[in-house]
């Protein structure tokens, strides 16, 4: 089965890419952090990210955020000239302010609006087209309503995220909800959502043996090496993964050291990964790494940290 990359705002851009795939890798393909268009403009932050001069990993999928298909055309046109064949349309971020512009999760009440955007998919035939989504923003009938849509638009896949947009992550993925689209979707479908450990995988495997495969997001930054697991069918010994994580973050580190200035901007961008990585470390450890307040202090910490999590 096929494992993911799933695009996650702040966490999942170009340089924490690169480096995930030359040091752990067995990810079928990365999908990047969405693409959107608003006040007239892409943001530069977001060109730079889905640029093929800033990505080495060749099995890259960019995303784009849209309402419209006014909206979706700049970024299309970006996608093209950068020489992408695939694309991921992103329907089923939950913040607030991006469902309350009809955005992500926020476009799944509007049928119509949907079809617009379907429209525009089957219109631009030299891309190939997926969906990322979620069962709907505030009621689980959501997706039904859309289905008949969807089916009927030529899509590479479709990957849900089995929670409504109005729970964000707070409450636990629905994967009896999950196992009704799976019957219902005509297309490959990707299960996606509370991923963390191998076993985890190998439970939705079993489920759902047509799965095209599983996008991992949250459960990957905790654990790097999860589809490295699959893959091998066995999990890594806590020295093995240390060393890899070690080698990860000292990459990381070399690349973004001189590009953010000081050690506010560096350890405001580092600090937030272990709010997710390695969970099972020993909680002081963690602790030092988060409370640090120089850059010297913080890469001192996550030596002790790593050191303790191997033995």
């Amino acid at each position: 089965m096929k494992i993911y990359s799933a695009p996650l705002q702040g966490f999942t851009e170009a340089v924490w890419r690169n480096i995930h795939c030359n040091v752990f890798g067995h990810i079928d393909g990365y999908y990047t952090p969405f693409l959107r268009y608003e006040h007239g403009e892409i943001r530069s932050k977001d060109i730079r990210d889905v640029e093929r001069k800033n990505n080495s990993v060749e099995n890259l999928v960019p995303q784009i955020i849209a309402a419209t298909p006014e909206e979706m055309h700049p970024l299309l046109d970006l996608i093209s000239a950068e020489g992408y064949k695939r694309i991921d349309i992103n329907m089923g971020c939950s913040f607030p302010l991006q469902m309350r512009r009809k955005h992500g999760a926020g476009l799944l009440p509007h049928p119509d609006m949907v079809a617009a955007i379907m429209k525009e998919v089957e219109r631009y035939s030299d891309f190939s087209f997926s969906v990322k989504m979620r069962l709907g923003c505030e009621s689980r009938s959501e997706w039904q309503e859309l289905m008949p849509i969807l089916n009927d638009t030529p899509l590479h896949h479709i990957t849900m995220h089995p929670r409504l947009g109005i729970e964000q992550y707070k409450k636990p993925a629905d994967v009896d909800a999950f196992a009704e689209f799976y019957s219902a979707c005509k297309h490959p479908v990707i299960y996606n959502g509370d991923i963390n450990t191998l076993n985890e995988i190998k439970a939705i495997e079993e489920r759902f043996p047509r799965l095209k495969g599983i996008m991992l997001g949250r459960g990957l930054l905790a654990n790097p090496a999860l589809a490295m697991e699959y893959k091998r069918g066995e999990e890594l010994p806590a020295q093995e993964l240390a060393s890899l994580v070690q080698e990860m973050h000292d990459a990381m580190y070399e690349k973004l050291v001189t590009r953010l200035q000081g050690n506010t901007q560096f350890l405001s961008k580092m600090k937030p990964y272990w709010e997710y990585l390695l969970p099972d470390m020993l909680k002081r450890d963690k602790k030092a790494i988060l409370k640090a307040t120089t850059i010297e202090k913080y890469l001192q910490a996550v030596r002790n940290g790593l050191s303790s999590f191997a033995l």
